[in-house]
């Protein structure tokens, strides 16, 4: 049976307003003021709260602001009963969140059919919370399955960590490295556009593919080739209309070369150096335009010589369009800085730039999915 919460300083509205509800067939449940009124919504979780508007104590606003504010509550139907009615009391009632009013004197019929409209949009605020807390439930479960098809952190022969945060929606993020044989590493990141599962899927797909080597065609230890092969596949006529940036790179730990290229992904941050005088920042990128997005588009490899002392960082750019506390949007150039500053403190912590990260968020979750690869040739 619906619960229906009255609360008013009037004895005789009370028993007017709790008669002749239960007549239609509702539980009732009555409060003589605005302390009393919160504390049974927070007990019975009633559907449909109908309020005095002016009461000694709490008035008829602050209950409603309080219901409307507790995620608990903010489902049930809050119609504020009012002697007052004029424009300007009525706005303020709408900005404290009451969903509808009632006019004294009551007119019974009205009052019946307020509560009846209220009541079946209870129902709907309820359906589709229920919808958005599965949504939720599903999205943090398909994070949990892209989390456990990740790689591990290594530390040999160097050390490799990573970081991955799924933002709240899910977006495409993905990566990977693992040995082409004992000399060649092969390490990626990818991207792909929009959030949610249909983001996430081809993600996995790349991951399934590459991991499996199951283009056979392809020259795994030629990055540009890897691209092309994939931007062959991926179109995205075929694909849902998703395209992804991806940076792929493969490196030789007996020259210390790295081969590799990039489709419209940001650059890989390579820091070098031990001592904050000798220390030289190279930005690792190639011209090409998103896998999936044209069936033409081509790829170049690049190369560089990887020094002892040096840490490469492979990311997303969720990991710098952050919104910051003061409202402006982080920067590339900000999170260059931070991979800087702790080029030359003990063991080049990834959490350590991962926790500034967090700090400098303005938000509960973060609005796009951050990923960072770090591999420390120490």
């Amino acid at each position: 049976m619906l619960q229906i919460l009255v609360i008013d300083d009037d004895p005789t509205i009370k028993v007017f307003l709790k008669r002749l509800l239960e007549k239609q067939g509702y539980e009732v449940i009555t409060a003589c003021n605005g302390e009393e009124g919160i504390e049974k919504a927070i007990t019975y979780h009633p559907a449909l709260i109908i309020c005095d508007w002016i009461m000694p104590g709490l008035n008829g606003l602050e209950v409603c602001n309080y219901i409307k504010n507790d995620p608990n509550l903010s489902t049930s139907f809050f119609i504020l009963l009012t002697s007052l009615d004029s424009v300007a009391d009525r706005v303020k009632g709408l900005d404290a969140g009451a969903d509808d009013f009632i006019t004294k004197p009551i007119e019974q019929n009205e009052l019946k059919a307020r509560v009846r409209a209220g009541l079946r949009l209870h129902q709907l605020s309820r359906d589709l919370q229920i919808q958005k807390q599965l949504l939720e439930t599903e999205l943090a479960q398909a994070a949990e399955y892209v989390r456990s098809l990740l790689p591990l952190p290594t530390t040999e022969p160097f050390k490799i960590n990573s970081c991955f945060i799924p933002s709240r929606q899910l977006g495409g993020d993905c990566f990977d490295y693992y040995w082409l044989d004992d000399d060649y590493l092969a390490v990626y990141l990818l991207d792909t556009a929009g959030h949610g599962l249909k983001a996430t899927l081809p993600s996995i797909s790349v991951l399934n593919l590459l991991r499996s080597r199951a283009l056979k065609s392809l020259n795994y230890y030629q990055p540009s080739d890897v691209l092309r092969g994939l931007n062959e596949t991926f179109q995205i006529n075929y694909q849902n209309d998703k395209y992804f940036t991806i940076w792929y790179g493969v490196y030789h730990r007996v020259t210390q070369q790295l081969v590799y290229a990039s489709a419209g992904h940001p650059p890989a941050v390579l820091v070098s150096g031990k001592s904050p005088k000798n220390t030289e920042v190279q930005l690792l990128r190639t011209p090409g335009m998103p896998v999936g997005m044209f069936p033409e588009a081509k790829y170049v490899d690049a190369c560089c010589h990887i020094t002892d002392f040096s840490n490469l960082y492979i990311f997303s750019d969720g990991a710098y369009e952050i919104t910051k506390t003061d409202g402006n949007l982080w920067s590339l150039d900000g999170l260059i800085q931070i991979l800087v500053s702790i080029q030359n403190t003990f063991d080049c912590p990834l959490e350590q730039v991962l926790n500034y990260l967090i700090a400098l968020n303005s938000k509960e979750n973060f609005d796009d999915d951050l990923s960072i690869l770090q591999i420390q040739f120490q």
